[in-house]
């Protein structure tokens, strides 16, 4: 077994259980792509077994901090059933969920997500492409399914001197699904869409999103970035079922509301379309801009057009903290520019998905928005991924996606 050795004081993140190694804390030692290392302090005290990486600036990832614990498909067996019957203790409303989230799940480098009798895995780090078939064969075995897509294509694959890789790794079959979710249907494409075809962190975000329409009585939303349009679908269903309580009320009809969506994908946004006409909703209530969100909001203030809810949900602007200072100039002028056409008494849902914007940047980003604006708000809510994406004690960067709920003054 090989062995790297750290320097001396570089076992401190180790001790308190966070996963990773940065090439800068080690002394000496390597292996080949994958492979797995025993890793050691200064002194020599065992500290983890971990999988090396020759090419990532995040060196090694640990399997496990048990000297006893041998890496092997029992391993990886006993880690797949544990992180899905975890699942099963969660109130997900939905037959799509993430069963597999990386480090959050002691098995770095893996995501894996469920659409119906699907499953759809990233194997992103070099530890897990060594294990792929290992532990392609777990998750079949540990869900009971026979179908497996791979979506090996993500860019941050590169940085383990990976290749991209995408299709079929257990099984074949059709790549248009649907989900259903909240009582909705919500159709995807597992080869083509972003990540592993949706966007299914943002499931408690989405239901928040038609409770609020509901509660409140939108009748004007804007849906930017709206990608396949789930929140487009919430806001309907959420208009929906305002417009059923007013006619229970009043013995009359209730009034419809409008959602406008953007984004600046064509094929995004005729999948968009079709869950609005699949959720059996009025094609007339909504209309879908090929466009981009910065110019469009602009365009916007000019006509002075307003709205009753904003979505913000852009794509990720800062990856690592590296690039936080630029993405945070990004994420301040698209807030800024929604705070100027959100009506007074309105609602903003705005999120980050970056990684390297922290949550309290994010929400001084939306302070200093708001004031070059001349708005101020009512945080009501902070919103983050769904339960089915744990953030775990040790490993904070599992906290990638934050959202805040503000309803201006």
């Amino acid at each position: 077994m090989k062995t790297i050795r750290l320097r001396e004081g570089k076992e401190r993140s180790l001790l308190r259980h966070h996963p990773w190694i940065f090439d800068g804390a080690i002394a000496r030692g390597g292996a080949d792509a994958g492979e797995t290392v025993r890793v050691v302090s200064h002194e020599g005290q065992f500290l983890a077994w971990a999988a090396f990486s020759p090419s990532s600036k995040i060196r090694a990832r640990v399997w496990s901090f048990d000297e006893a614990q041998r890496i092997d498909a029992a391993f990886l067996i006993a880690r797949c059933s544990y992180a899905i019957r975890t699942r099963g203790r969660f109130d997900i409303q939905s037959d799509a969920m993430r069963l597999v989230h990386g480090e959050s799940d002691g098995l770095p480098g893996l995501i894996v997500d469920r659409y119906g009798h699907t499953l759809v895995a990233q194997f992103l780090s070099a530890g897990a492409e060594r294990w792929k078939h290992e532990l392609a064969d777990a998750l079949l075995a540990a869900t009971g399914l026979t179908h497996l897509y791979e979506r090996s294509d993500a860019s941050s694959r590169a940085l383990e001197g990976l290749p991209e890789v995408k299709g079929w790794l257990r099984g074949s079959g059709p790549t248009d699904l649907v989900l259903h979710e909240n009582g909705w249907q919500l159709g995807l494409n597992i080869a083509e869409g972003h990540k592993t075809g949706f966007y299914l962190d943002q499931r408690d975000s989405r239901r928040k999103f038609a409770d609020t329409t509901r509660r409140l009585g939108f009748k004007n939303v804007l849906n930017c970035y709206c990608y396949t349009g789930g929140f487009t679908v919430a806001a309907l269903a959420g208009m929906r079922d305002h417009a059923a309580q007013q006619a229970a009320g009043a013995g009359l009809g209730g009034v419809a509301g409008h959602v406008t969506s953007i984004d600046s994908s064509g094929p995004a946004l005729e999948k968009a379309a079709q869950n609005v006409a699949l959720n059996g909703f009025d094609p007339t209530q909504t209309t879908f801009m090929d466009a981009d969100v910065n110019a469009s909001l602009r365009q916007f203030a000019v006509e002075g057009k307003s709205f009753d809810a904003i979505v913000l949900d852009p794509p990720k602007f800062a990856p690592t903290a590296a690039h936080a200072e630029r993405a945070a100039r990004a994420y301040k002028d698209i807030n800024r520019l929604a705070f100027k056409i959100l009506r007074p008494g309105g609602v903003l849902f705005t999120y980050s998905c970056s990684g390297g914007i922290s949550v309290d940047l994010f929400h001084k980003i939306l302070a200093s928005a708001g004031a070059d604006a001349g708005v101020d708000g009512f945080i009501t809510e902070r919103m983050g991924g769904a339960p089915d994406h744990p953030m775990t004690i040790s490993f904070p960067e599992g906290e990638y996606l934050k959202g805040l709920v503000v309803m201006a003054k």
